[in-house]
């Protein structure tokens, strides 16, 4: 998925949860209920999650600063010979080993992960009056989980590993309220990370797809020598440059959303446990 699609995922995430919090300053809600626990179980739950993406995203930092540096470093010379040749080759395949070790790593993370979050959003609520608990913050509640394990998932498959999209949203929800119209958006949603994971699978200016051909075009001059087209290789260089570049920029971003998301949760414990206590 493009960066600028994950980083509205995570501002979402972000934008709803912090009006979970406003809500909860405005409903007059019992000191010390059970309402407080499941919202920190909640809230803890974000928090892991989104150290698991911090965590994967602070593993790709060895492969694209590797990758720059081979780009920048193709910089000082004016003239590929073979021997200049095998050298950069060698370095884009050691690049290239390390992302599929760290595809290996993010797997066994989207493994762990990726089950309790579909078993979160498939989980039924067979009751009304279960969700309009507490004023009808425990239903607020319920689908700021459901909702929360979307957009997580969304964020795992497009930073850890980009594996099948295909979590079930047919639960016996319609009891509920809001539940068919609901269920309904998110499924939308769904469709719309289906398309916009197609869109960048067939996107030639992904970084991993920049790689390859400055290695194919370099693999010309060890097998062809003098026969090159220096232009070709310089257009290939800079088009690995910029997706790099892009690729920083956007991780980047997303990594100071994801810290001021950490510092929201932490505020919004402190402020619904002051409420508790002043209450």
């Amino acid at each position: 998925m493009s960066m600028q699609f994950m980083s509205k995922v995570l501002s979402s995430l972000q934008s709803f949860h912090s009006q979970l919090t406003i809500l909860v300053q405005r409903l007059c809600l019992p000191v010390g209920g059970k309402w407080l626990d499941e919202y920190m179980d909640e809230s803890s739950r974000l928090w892991d999650v989104c150290h698991a993406l911090k965590s994967a995203i602070s593993g790709m930092e060895n492969y694209y600063s590797s990758a720059s540096n081979i780009a920048s470093s193709m910089d000082n010379y004016h003239h590929f010979t073979p021997e200049l040749s095998h050298q950069v080759i060698r370095a884009i395949k050691v690049c290239q080993r390390e992302i599929l070790g760290l595809e290996e790593e993010n797997k066994s993370l989207m493994e762990a992960r990726i089950q309790p979050l579909c078993e979160c959003i498939n989980k039924s609520i067979t009751t009304e009056s279960k969700l309009n608990e507490f004023n009808g913050f425990r239903g607020v509640l319920y689908a700021m989980k459901s909702v929360s394990s979307l957009l997580l998932m969304i964020l795992l498959c497009g930073v850890a590993y980009c594996c099948s999209f295909s979590c079930n949203n047919n639960n016996n929800n319609n009891n509920m309220g809001f539940g068919s119209s609901f269920m309904a958006s998110m499924g939308r949603l769904q469709h719309k990370v289906a398309e916009e994971i197609e869109h960048e699978i067939n996107n030639n200016g992904q970084a991993k797809v920049a790689m390859e051909e400055v290695k194919v075009e370099l693999e010309r001059v060890v097998v062809y020598e003098e026969e090159y087209e220096e232009v070709v290789i310089e257009e290939k260089v800079e088009n690995l440059k910029h997706c790099f570049g892009f690729l920083r920029c956007g991780l980047e971003t997303i990594t100071g959303q994801l810290d001021d998301f950490f510092d929201d949760i932490v505020q919004s414990r402190k402020k619904l446990l002051d409420i508790c206590t002043h209450n």
